[in-house]
């Protein structure tokens, strides 16, 4: 039904920044939010920002204000800039389809990006 394919990330030292994209195909029409998640080894994956249909954006505490979540209109493509970047956020990025504007309609691993590898070291 779906695929997003992720670009962006890497090595970058504390302080720097990085900016991740996702790519959709599929349905786009029927989407109604999107987020980004990370998953440290060990951790537990968690959303760390999430935009909606009208625009609306929700950030994780530790993040707010260091990362900006966007996407085009038509949800082709959604984006994280991350700025500011500390070890802390070593971790593998996903993208999501959160949620779709008929709720019934079921979501599968295709609502999954790949991953992409986010290292902050000096």
């Amino acid at each position: 039904q779906f695929q997003l394919v992720q670009s962006g990330g890497g090595l970058v030292q504390p302080g720097g920044s990085l900016r991740l994209s996702c790519v959709v195909s599929g349905r786009l029409s029927t989407i109604r939010a999107m987020a980004w998640y990370r998953q440290a080894p060990g951790k537990r994956r968690e959303v760390v920002a999430r935009i909606g249909v009208e625009g609306a954006t929700e950030y994780e505490d530790s993040v707010e204000g260091r990362f900006t979540i966007s996407r085009e209109d038509n949800w082709n493509a959604v984006y994280l800039e991350m700025n500011n970047l500390n070890p802390e956020d070593t971790a593998v990025y996903y993208c999501h389809i959160d949620r779709l504007i008929d709720d019934s309609q079921k979501l599968n691993a295709d609502s999954w990006g790949q991953g992409t590898q986010v290292t902050v070291s000096s």
